[in-house]
């Protein structure tokens, strides 16, 4: 099983932003952790993260006939992106949405997402453990 972990704006920032919402473990850390979890459940995984909503769709739509399916954080494009939620749609890809915090305890404009009107799953508000739980998905 080959799965495309795709992260999107200032995840690569985790760490530094907003430590009482996301903490103090960093990006790498978080890649070090999906890649911990996929080795024990004996998947392979490449892992995307871009401040920019074009490189993601792209991202997207290179997964075509490569990967068995897709984990998403597009952070704040969750919220506004008709693009990617248009991108995963056209791959046509099984997906599972994560998100480090439980955007539904949120700001308003968090509350809805346009992922999760294609995404098979979303996991909210369990920090790195939500891509554990993704990635077993795939695996059940």
């Amino acid at each position: 099983m080959n799965i495309l972990i795709i992260n999107g704006p200032n995840l690569n920032m985790l760490g530094l932003r907003e430590k009482d919402l996301y903490g103090d473990k960093t990006y790498a850390d978080l890649i070090t952790f999906i890649q911990k979890e996929a080795n024990t459940l004996k998947i392979k995984t490449t892992c995307f993260q871009s401040n920019h909503e074009g490189a993601i769709v792209t991202e997207i739509q290179k997964a075509y006939g490569k990967f068995d399916g897709i984990i998403i954080n597009a952070g704040a494009y969750t919220h506004t992106s008709i693009a990617i939620l248009d991108a995963l749609k056209a791959v046509n890809l099984p997906t599972v949405e994560v998100h480090l915090t439980d955007i539904s305890k949120r700001e308003d404009f968090r509350k809805f997402s346009f992922i999760s009107l294609y995404a098979q799953k979303t996991i909210c508000g369990k920090g790195f453990a939500g891509y554990k739980e993704a990635l077993e998905h795939f695996k059940s």
